[in-house]
Order: C-alpha cells, then structure tokens, then sequence
C-alpha cells in the first residue's frame, strides 16, 4: 500500500517520484517497464547514435504506413529506461515561446498560461550561466553550453548570419529567432537525463521505492475510483494499491493506451476489443501530434565531420581524461529558429538541428566519407493523427498513426517545402565554400514545387516529439481537466507530454518536465 503510485519513470514520472517524496509522510511507488539506466553510453552524450536502436532501452515503436508519405512507416523511438526519452535524446534544451502556453489556456487549460509556467521552468532549471528573468541557477536539470563544439557547427552559425537570421546565444531568453548553439541537458559533460537529474538524489529516502521491470497491465478500480494497478514481472502478476493517487507517466503514447486497457477511451472501440467500459471518453488517443522534419544532406570536402571518428579514442577521452573532447557533444550542436514568410504570427515556425556528420534514417545507415546535416521541422503541424489498440493485450504495441501531412487545406506540406528551401539557402552561403561537397539529399537542387514535394514525401521522418493524446481542457472532449485529473473517474492523474493540447515551439522535453513540476504541486495541494 502507498499513498502514491506513479507509472513511468521518464521525464515527468522522475520529477514526481522526487517532489512527492520529499514529504517523508508519503510513500511513493515508481514503477517503470524498462531497466536502470547503467550503460556508459547512455551518460555519454554522443553514445546517443550508438543506444538509441538498441531495444533493451527502447519501446522501438513504429507508425502505421502513412498516406502522405508515400506509405512509409516511421520509426518512433521513446525511452525504455530509467529518465524515459531524457535517457536516449539530442539533450536539447528548448521551451517554446510565451504565446504557446498562453494558447494552451487560451483554448481550455486554465492557469498554463506563459506567467505561470515559467516559474516552474525556472525551478526545474540550473544554468550554469547562471539565473536571470528568464532562467533558473540552482533547480535539478542541469543546464550548460557544449563543451566540446565541432569546426563545422560554427560555420553552419556564420551561414544562418549570412542568409540574414540575426546570432540568438540564448534561445530560452526573451527573443527565440536566429541562430546559434544548443544548450543541453548536462552537467559536467555528462549527459543530466531527468533520471539524474531527479531520481538520483531521491532514491534512497526510505519512503520512495523504485521498481523497474514492471509491465503495468491496467489500472484496477473500487467504484469510480482508481485505487491501483494490476502488474507483471515476467511471469509474476503483481499488484499494488495507492491511498490517494494513481498517476499515468507513461508518455504520449503508453499513457492513452493503458488508459483505454483500463476501460477509459471510446465506447465502440473498446467493446469491440472486449474491454470493460468504465468511462466513454472519445478523446483518449486523439489529437496525436508530432514534429515532422526533413533532412538536407551533403558531403564535407575535408574530414572535420564526426563521421569518421574515433569511436575508441572518443570514449578514451571521454571516459579517462575527465568528460572531455567529442564525446561530450549532443551531436545536433547548430540551432535555429526562422519565422518564414508563411508564418501567420510573429513566432518561428522552422526550427533547424545542424549536425556535422551524415545522418541517414536517424543514423541507423552509415555513409561513406565526410558531411553534415540540416535538419528542419515546422513547429505548429495542423495534422492531427490517432493512437488506437491493437488489441486488449497490454504487450501488444497500439496503432500509432500521426497522419503526417494530413490536413485537409495542405498547409503541412507547403511548410515541409519551406523547411527544405530554407536548409538549402543556409547550406548554399558562402560560409560553406572551403567545405561543401557533392549533394547527398537531394541529389540535385530541386527545380519545381512538384521536386520539392517529392522530396519531402520521400523523405520527411519525425524528430521524436508526439503529444496530446491525453488533452487537457475545460471541454467536453478533454481527457483530462487543467489541474491533470481524468474526468469521469476519481484518484487518477496523467502528467507527461500526452496532455499537451499543441506543440510548443521546440523540443518537448523541458516543457514536460515543466508540467511535472507543477503538477507536484496541484497534487500536494489536494
């Protein structure tokens, strides 16, 4: 018996496992699916190309074949591991812009508004430049520039300045657009997933256990109260009961699907696979939205990219000389930020990831030679795709169909070409003279619309950001209410990315440990 339950210990789980714990009154339960996070390169930064196809730390998901692209499957990687996704991304550290939380209040989730989230943003944060208006110095996640940058990225930055993007060294500051370098979430060249970040310095409070290798096959129920959760560890079934809450922390894509095992999600749907319905809730899976990105590439004609290193002199150095060299580089070092002309306010709608080296289906295809590689996603997609079951077997993976390019006015795919116009004009400045080589992706400089357009359909992936399945809101469709918790039933929350409403203008992962941040407060107050 606790008083909490949490499932999943990603990025949002993490937080709440420490700050709910921090009342030595409370027992607290993490449970995660996946292992500890031991293996040295996850703590490594640029181990990320080398961890993120295995499937021991990964939930190795895949999209259903998609319409617009061809009829492609994507890959959809999502941490399976203590830190969740934190344990295995690019470490960048974004936040959006005022104005995309004060939408999500706008349409319904009152009090996420931009003046009350940044205090939580800035209690999560400890920048190593130090506190300001904008940042926080002495929170958990650790904050900090690269220490280790690669020749190429600063030529990528001096080429945004030649296409006319002004120089941004802070992207979280008070103005996003420009050009420039990433900060990461690191501390001391390693990487600070929310695992260490969170985790670490709570898991030996006598009132916090942690679990891993528990499969959550549902949440049980007394009345229309959630009061625990039916388990299995291999062959073991488990159960366990919480006093007050259950909280869902399983991500945008685990948390709709146990909730609709649980019996919460559509009606029809869920008969038809012979699930119980405890709530009719349409909304359960809808509104999926991820960040669609297209990748430019080209060769490098000197042998400055990271293609060719080292990988045993990168961990020497790293690992015995004191996190120092490549190793400690994200890897996507170069950042942007571009408002293009079809941009219908004045937030970017473009955001670039320049990488030196040559990255080909998320880098699992190695190429011959020396390049970089610009890759570019529109940040507000109007697509909007569905998570729905493939069975009522929790170790059945769900039907993940983010419906990419899918609007019916074509605005994503005319935003997907600008993504594309704009990475070539950036690579065409004069910056990149001494070291362009042949193009790679695309071959040849498209000519048309329709060469554009083949392009992106042929090759557009995601940058790993899906959100929204469990909208919070004020309407009848929400999943769950602003203060997180699932309407038509009692004692369960969801907090991860899932309640988004929209994408923020970034990277996801600060705004979601942002929401378990406050999150652990609307629990703490009742």
């Amino acid at each position: 018996m606790f008083d909490y339950i949490i499932i999943g210990a990603g990025s949002a789980g993490c937080v709440l496992a420490n700050r709910l714990s921090e009342d030595p009154n409370t027992r607290v339960l993490l449970l995660e699916a996946g292992g500890r996070d031991w293996h040295p390169f996850i703590h490594m930064p640029a181990g990320l190309a080398k961890i993120a196809a295995l499937t021991s730390i990964n939930w190795n998901y895949a999209t259903v074949p998609q319409a617009q692209l061809g009829g492609r499957v994507l890959w959809c990687p999502r941490g399976k591991v203590l830190g969740g996704s934190s344990s295995i991304n690019a470490m960048c550290y974004i936040r959006g812009v005022a104005a995309d939380y004060d939408e999500w209040a706008a349409h319904g989730a009152t009090g996420w508004h931009w003046d009350n989230v940044l205090p939580y943003f800035k209690r999560s944060e400890g920048n190593a430049r130090g506190g300001d208006a904008w940042h926080g110095a002495s929170g958990p996640l650790s904050v900090a520039d690269l220490r280790h940058v690669n020749p190429l990225t600063r030529v990528f930055v001096d080429a945004g300045q030649q296409a006319g993007f002004p120089f941004n060294p802070d992207f979280n500051g008070a103005q996003q657009e420009g050009v420039g370098q990433y900060q990461v979430t690191q501390r001391d060249g390693a990487r600070c997933s929310a695992a260490v970040a969170y985790l670490n310095p709570a898991k030996t409070r006598p009132n916090l256990t942690v679990r891993t290798g528990i499969n959550v096959n549902r949440i049980t129920f007394t009345g229309n109260r959630a009061t625990g959760v039916a388990c299995s560890q291999g062959s073991r079934s488990l159960q366990f009961e919480a006093r007050r809450e259950v909280i869902l922390s399983g991500g945008a894509i685990n948390s709709p699907q146990l909730l609709m095992l649980s019996g919460i999600g559509p009606a029809d749907a869920l008969r038809k696979l012979g699930i119980d319905v405890r709530h009719d809730a349409c909304g359960v899976g809808d509104n999926l939205q991820d960040h669609l990105d297209v990748t430019t590439l080209q060769h490098c004609s000197q042998p400055l990219s990271y293609d060719r290193a080292s990988e045993l002199k990168t961990a020497f150095d790293y690992f015995l000389r004191g996190h120092r060299g490549p190793g400690t580089s994200n890897v996507a070092e170069g950042a942007g930020f571009v408002r293009s002309t079809l941009a219908p306010d004045a937030r970017a709608d473009i955001q670039l990831h320049f990488i030196p080296a040559m990255i080909d289906d998320h880098g699992r295809h190695r190429l011959p030679g020396d390049g970089y590689t610009m890759h570019a996603c529109f940040l507000r997609p109007h697509s909007r795709g569905r998570l729905t079951l493939a069975s009522n077997r929790a170790s059945d993976k769900p039907l993940i169909d983010p419906n990419y390019l899918g609007d019916a006015e074509g605005f994503d795919l005319k935003m997907l070409v600008e993504c594309a116009r704009v990475s070539l004009e950036i690579l065409a400045q004069k910056a990149f003279d001494p070291y362009r080589g042949a193009p790679i992706f695309p071959a040849q400089t498209p000519r048309s619309e329709a060469d554009f357009i083949e392009f992106v359909r042929n090759r557009a992936e995601t940058v790993y950001h899906p959100i929204g399945t469990c909208r919070m809101g004020s309407d009848a469709a929400a999943v769950v209410d602003p203060q997180l918790r699932v309407n038509g039933v009692g004692g369960l929350r969801v907090v991860d990315a899932s309640v988004m409403p929209n994408l923020p203008g970034g990277n996801t992962n600060a705004p979601t440990i942002m929401i378990a941040e406050r999150a652990a407060d609307l629990i703490k107050a009742g």
